[in-house]
Order: structure tokens, then C-alpha cells, then sequence
């Protein structure tokens, strides 16, 4: 992931989510009655994201961009729903 590229925006169907290996991210969100996106949070390594759309078969609630180069951990719906399952037995 290059410095400014989105890896995921605000609306898409979520099919996987994320967990920062290294360097940075920035949440934003475009809120009702404005044009702007307010920052939320910044992300550093070993958080991760995107699971709320798994979990609730949501749209993405947030627009998440990198702010430096970095490297992404993936888990596709199907990993994470076994996952979950499992946790819950």
C-alpha cells in the first residue's frame, strides 16, 4: 500500500478486513449535512480494521487511506466467519 492509496471507502461492500503490519493509516468519515471528511483515528501496527461490515454485512462505515507506505494482513469473510464461529463454541 503506497502513501494515499485507500484501502477501503466509505460505502463499498466489505468482503475482508485489515490488520496494519507497518506504517500508518488515517480513518475518515464524511458526515451527514457536510462535504469534508473528519479524521478519526490513526492506525499503527498490530490494529486492525473492517470488521464491523463482516460482522453486520454492513457497507464500509469509514473511508481508511494510507498516510505513509505500508504493509496490510488480510482476512477474507469466509476465514473470519469460521473464526468467529469457532470463538463462539
Amino acid at each position: 500500500m503506497q502513501t494515499g492509496e485507500k484501502v477501503i471507502t466509505e460505502g463499498d461492500e466489505g468482503n475482508c478486513m485489515y490488520v496494519l503490519n507497518t506504517g500508518a493509516l488515517v480513518c475518515t468519515k464524511v458526515f451527514k449535512g457536510t462535504t469534508e471528511p473528519k479524521k478519526l483515528k490513526e492506525y499503527v501496527p498490530g490494529e486492525g480494521f473492517g470488521e464491523l461490515a463482516l460482522l453486520y454485512n454492513a457497507p464500509r462505515a469509514a473511508t481508511i487511506t494510507a498516510t505513509e507506505d505500508s504493509t496490510l494482513m488480510k482476512l477474507d469473510r469466509g476465514t473470519f466467519t469460521h473464526i468467529v464461529k469457532d470463538a463462539a463454541q
